[in-house]
């Protein structure tokens, strides 16, 4: 079995630090055996990772749209942000790619998808994140758990770590598989672990965004 944290960040990330020597080292040490890169805005560190690491690595980006964050999985190319829910679809279809929803109905989160734009939009989803360890405590994660279920999409889970301490506070547990096809496969066995990340820790990324602004 394999248990993938399926949402982290790396140095690549404007609002990350990690260095990917050091993430492989952490999820060594925690038995972290699969991961999905999606680093805001590129693909570049995902890449990287996946010819470094001694364990499964998803390539992935989180983009930001117009209307807020999808993140696409499997792919290569980087997708620029910017574009409307649509066109950052197609994109991600055109190279294969999986479209998955992370932290959706988040509304401490600007960059979070509403209900009504998911709603719109759920024929072309294959994921929602319904485990993000850094969504706040007090709105529970039931809602997007439901909205899964009732419409029949796969559940991920993902820590959506920015710093080394965060990675694995959420997993999925799910069989090996091969591709976009053989992971929504295993999701559909999966089972989710997840702890909530203290709060505080989103000054962090903070910080890491504004150095990097000025550096």
């Amino acid at each position: 079995m394999l248990k993938a944290d399926l949402h982290i960040h790396t140095e690549y990330s404007l609002d990350c630090t990690t260095p990917l020597d050091k993430l492989i080292a952490r999820c060594l040490e925690l038995g972290i055996n699969c991961l999905a890169v999606c680093d805001h805005g590129t693909t570049e560190g995902a890449l990287k990772l996946q010819d470094m690491a001694p364990f499964k690595v998803i390539v992935a980006e989180e983009i930001l749209t117009h209307k807020g964050e999808i993140m696409g999985m499997f792919i290569k190319e980087i997708i620029p942000g910017g574009l409307s829910v649509e066109d950052t679809i197609s994109r991600i279809r055109a190279q294969q790619g999986l479209v998955c929803i992370p932290h959706p109905f988040d509304r401490f989160r600007p960059s979070a998808l509403g209900r009504h734009v998911v709603g719109q939009m759920v024929d072309q989803v294959d994921v929602i994140e319904t485990f993000n360890a850094r969504v706040l405590p007090i709105q529970g994660q039931g809602g997007a758990e439901s909205f899964a279920r009732k419409h029949g999409l796969r559940q991920s889970a993902g820590s959506d770590a920015h710093t080394l301490s965060e990675i694995g506070h959420a997993y999925v547990e799910i069989p090996e598989f091969d591709g976009p096809q053989g992971f929504l496969e295993a999701l559909g066995k999966g089972k989710i672990y997840g702890q909530r990340t203290n709060p505080l820790t989103h000054f962090v990324s903070l910080g890491s965004r504004i150095r990097k602004r000025f550096s």
